[in-house]
């Protein structure tokens, strides 16, 4: 019985692999096509011209960005950001104290809700703002972060 049992799974083992060889389990079709171009851009007006096509996003109230006053380690920033505006398309984060300002960026489906959760990088003290597209508009708003070293309040 152990014998039957271990051909079988032997069996098992080499189809699986054959069908993941040949890429038939791979969701190749659902996969986006990373836009490197605007997370490599240095400025965010730059990426967003590059992410959304529109470097002049309107402030909006609708947004809402929650994440802390003070950073204490720069390296992990929770950040989450709630768009009340509908039909929100997108919803990416960009932080000015960084080199390379866009840090996050996230196509929502039809009927998403107007959320998403992350936490972010932050190179130094800066504004994280967050960047809401919406019928075919683009919408900010933004909070300012104070990072420490080490929780000394430098």
């Amino acid at each position: 019985m152990k014998e039957l049992n271990r051909r079988l799974f032997l069996k098992s083992s080499l189809a699986a692999g054959a069908v993941t060889g040949t890429g038939l389990l791979l969701p190749k079709a659902v996969l986006a096509k990373w836009p490197a171009n605007a997370f490599h851009s240095s400025t965010p007006d730059e990426a967003l011209e590059k992410l959304l096509g529109n470097a002049h996003p309107v402030e909006s109230g609708a947004i809402k960005i929650k994440a802390p006053d003070i950073a204490e380690n720069g390296a992990v920033v929770p950040v989450s950001v709630t768009s009340g505006i509908s039909g929100t398309e997108s919803i990416s984060i960009l932080s000015t104290g960084n080199p390379t300002p866009l840090l996050f960026s996230a196509k929502l489906g039809p009927g998403a809700k107007g959320f998403v959760s992350t936490r972010i990088k932050m190179a130094k003290t800066g504004k994280v703002v967050a960047v809401v597209k919406a019928n075919g508009k683009v919408y900010q708003a933004s909070k300012a972060v104070k990072v420490t070293i080490g929780g000394c309040g430098g």
